[in-house]
């Protein structure tokens, strides 16, 4: 028979050691907040309740949760004073009669698997299940203490241990599972008597043991998982942690990555095969690769889908755009959202495209502006074009025909149409639509005035 739980997801604490104005469960582990990490996990192994215990900058955390996960049902219970994890999870004790066990969690404790929560899972039949860590340096942490056949009898926290007991290297987490035919009843008679004057969860460990309630134990195989944050220190290491977990991932699935310490992931994504990616790469949101994909060197890739064969140059930047087959671009290119790239299409050195259409086979090389334009097939932009689509109120629109060729340093005065197969003169300021198949040239006459610079320079 399937077990019934709740999840209880502490995340009260103020966090002062960040130095921060923001909620400490909200600074964020690979650009997500780390209480958001704890909830997908959760959500992952689908509780029947799933309760998020918050106080110090509640509503805040309360909107940022809701805003990033609006599909997501939460009970939320306000610890408005914090006197200890045992008081906090009191907090949300009129909801733990329900169903058969309460797996705790922290909020401030982000990268806890999914694997390692159903080991204990595995090990609940109406016992407390604990998951420990064995830590080189327990400084800091609660010992388990054990009986002489091994069975956990209770936890001491390291400021109310002995010397004996701070030499254990066995820690509690604070990771457990307890059965709610008990759990009501402990938190009821919970006290405070400890030199901190607190309520702690590890006391309910020393009144299961003296009902006959069995403890077991999980050991967790990777540190990374039950470490908490409560400085900017231990925020950085475990983002290289969660880094190198999502590079992992890539790597199992065929992605070259020439240097997986040097690649930062800040959401999914998804590949094909043969893909290759270059040094110092971000990636945000969700991004698709398809099949033999190159990113260069120093690349930031946001909500984009990049199809197969194209080829990313060093230092370009591509935000809520496609790229379709075969296309190159970059270096030092910028492709603003919504763009989209049709099939062989090359965009160059210091170019940027905003909301825009490049058609098949067109090329827009060198220090060119594309904004708010549809561009034909087969179309060449020389360089230093631009189209003039703002007026200081509105947007306007450039529409460029298939097989037109745009001469160096154009502006595009928008809302203009350059006809099929159309040739604009380098140089000229188009204000007009062009007719198809013709040459077309607006400069301004030029015009020699003899001796004016030595003139010039005598009045200085």
């Amino acid at each position: 028979m399937s077990i019934k739980f709740n999840i209880v997801i502490l995340a009260a604490g103020r966090g002062t050691r960040m130095y921060s104005s923001i909620p400490k469960v909200l600074h964020k582990i690979g650009n997500k907040p780390m209480l958001q990490h704890v909830i997908e996990t959760s959500k992952s192994i689908s509780p029947q309740q799933l309760i998020v215990v918050y106080g110090h900058g509640g509503e805040q955390v309360k909107s940022l949760i809701a805003k990033n996960m609006y599909d997501t049902e939460l009970i939320w219970c306000l610890q408005e004073n914090q006197l200890g994890t045992g008081h906090a999870l009191k907090c949300a004790n009129e909801y733990l009669k329900q169903y058969d066990a309460t797996l705790l969690l922290y909020g401030d404790v982000p990268l806890i698997s999914q694997n390692t929560i159903k080991q204990m899972q595995d090990k609940f039949a109406d016992n407390i299940v604990i998951l420990t860590a064995d830590f080189p340096n327990p400084t800091g942490y609660g010992r388990i203490i054990r009986n002489d056949v091994g069975k956990i009898i209770k936890i001491v926290e390291e400021k109310d241990a002995n010397q004996e007991q701070r030499a254990i290297k066995e820690v509690n987490t604070g990771i457990y599972i307890f059965p709610n035919k008990y759990l009501s009843g402990w938190l009821e008679k919970l006290t405070n008597n400890n030199s901190q004057g607190e309520y702690y969860i590890t006391d309910l460990l020393e009144m299961a043991y003296l009902d006959g309630v069995d403890i077991s134990s999980v050991s967790c195989a990777d540190v990374f998982e039950v470490m908490g944050v409560n400085n900017k220190l231990q925020l950085e290491y475990l983002e290289r942690q969660y880094q190198l977990i999502q590079t992992d991932k890539l790597l199992n699935k065929g992605v070259t990555i020439i240097d997986k310490n040097r690649i930062d992931i800040r959401g999914e994504i998804k590949n094909g095969i043969d893909c290759f990616i270059d040094i110092n790469c971000i990636f945000e949101g969700n991004v698709t690769l398809g099949n033999n994909v190159t990113i260069g060197a120093n690349c930031i890739i946001k909500n984009s889908v990049i199809h197969d064969g194209v080829e990313i140059k060093p230092n370009s930047i591509i935000e809520d755009s496609e790229v379709f087959n075969n296309s190159q671009v970059g270096p030092y290119a910028r492709l603003r959202p919504g763009s989209k790239l049709l099939n062989n299409t090359h965009i160059g050195n210091f170019v940027e495209i905003k909301k825009s259409i490049v058609g098949i086979g067109s090329k827009v090389n060198h220090l060119t502006y594309i904004g708010d334009a549809t561009i034909g097939s087969n179309v060449n932009i020389g360089a230093g074009s631009i189209t003039c689509n703002y007026d200081g109120m509105h947007k306007f629109n450039t529409n460029i025909g298939d097989n037109a060729f745009i001469g160096s340093g154009t502006m595009m005065v928008a809302p203009v149409k350059i006809g099929n197969g159309s040739i604009i003169g380098a140089g000229s300021v188009i204000t007009k639509d062009t007719p198809e198949n013709e040459l077309t040239v607006s400069r301004a006459k030029q015009v020699t005035i003899l001796g004016w610079v030595k003139k010039f320079r005598q009045k200085k």
